[in-house]
């Protein structure tokens, strides 16, 4: 079906997979990271000069 190359096709969809998958990975990581210390700071006052103050 995919002919002499066929393993070499499936083997480069799989590393894509796996680059795709721990690029999301760690972008959703990063996020929690971010939004933890956002948190800890205004937890200890300061506060973001943009926002809901308009």
């Amino acid at each position: 079906m995919l002919g002499p190359h066929g393993a070499f096709i499936i083997g480069s969809y799989a590393v894509t997979v796996l680059v795709v998958g721990g690029l999301i990975l760690a972008a959703i990581l990063d996020q929690r990271a971010q939004r933890r210390a956002l948190d800890e700071l205004e937890a200890r006052g300061v506060r973001r000069r943009s926002g809901d103050e308009r």
